[in-house]
């Protein structure tokens, strides 16, 4: 359960990330309204969670599925660049995040 609260609290950061950039600097109402309820959704899920997972593996899950979420999100939806690259690395981090949930941090 402590891992799913882990993933969800990461996409709700690709949802906090896309809405500070859709604020303009916090100009904007409703963008700003979303990335202050995202942002507090996923702090407040990632702190549950941390009552059963160990700091290190949760947070980089955490941070890995929020980082390339937010890049599949701007290159599908925000116009930003693709290339095969970018796409692959964005695959290493979502394989590092799935190896760092198996590592088996749970208490």
């Amino acid at each position: 359960m402590a891992w799913l609260l882990v993933v969800v609290a990461g996409l709700l950061e690709t949802g906090f990330a896309v809405c500070l950039k859709l604020s303009h600097g916090f100009t904007r109402l409703w963008p700003t309204i979303a990335f202050a309820c995202f942002a507090l959704g996923s702090f407040g899920l990632l702190t549950l969670s941390l009552k059963k997972l160990d700091v290190g593996p949760a947070y980089a899950v955490w941070t890995g599925i929020g980082a390339a979420g937010t890049a599949l999100y701007g290159m599908v939806f925000l116009g930003d660049l693709v290339s095969t690259l970018k796409l692959v690395s964005i695959g290493l981090v979502i394989l590092g995040v799935m190896g760092l949930q198996l590592s088996g941090s749970a208490h």
